[in-house]
């Protein structure tokens, strides 16, 4: 495991007994506690703040599967350049879908890989959301329409690639470091 989480030097208290569970059950769950979360120790309350919105947008009830939120993660952290949330969700994409290939297609241009009309539409709006948020407009919510996305989708679909843009910014800021394991899962 890579020893350096960020390129900040933020005290790490006593974990309390809540994120001691919480780091144990990612253990169990993911073979590793993911190096976001470490990040966060140095403030328990942000990192259940950050926990909290992240288990709701990603693991929530949501007509998305969790293969297209991952997708959507993707997708914005190529456009932001983001080493952490490509490696991590990356390995999420090529996990969930059974297709490495697809995994690094989405890291590299999610345009070059065979995407159905609906995650083709489903990840333009999320790139533009991110890349030129304020040229938004009614046709670009009327296409995910189109490619059979519900109004709750549309709303989950902004808010994946919103908390993403988030944490790209933040990952970026701090030179947040992926676990190693992501490299070489699903491959």
């Amino acid at each position: 495991m890579t020893t350096r989480v960020t390129a900040l030097d933020l005290p790490k208290p006593e974990l309390g007994e809540e994120t001691r569970a919480y780091f144990a059950k990612c253990e169990e769950k993911l073979g590793l506690v993911p190096n976001v979360l470490r990040a966060y120790t140095f403030d328990e309350a942000k990192l259940r703040a950050f926990t909290d919105m992240y288990n709701d947008m990603m693991l929530g009830e949501s007509g998305l599967s969790k293969l297209e939120r991952e997708m959507i993660a993707v997708a914005v952290s190529s456009a932001n350049h983001c080493y952490y949330c490509l490696t991590a969700h990356g390995a999420a994409v090529r996990q969930l879908s059974g297709d490495p290939a697809l995994g690094e297609m989405m890291v590299m241009n999610y345009r070059a890989a065979s995407l159905t009309t609906r995650h083709k539409s489903m990840l333009d709006f999320a790139v533009k959301l991110t890349e030129t948020p304020e040229k938004v407009e009614e046709p670009d919510r009327e296409a995910l329409r189109e490619a059979g996305f519900t109004e709750r989708d549309i709303w989950d679909i902004a808010s994946v690639a919103a908390f993403f843009n988030m944490t790209n910014r933040v990952a970026t800021a701090v030179d947040m470091r992926p676990n190693d394991e992501y490299h070489s899962m699903a491959r």
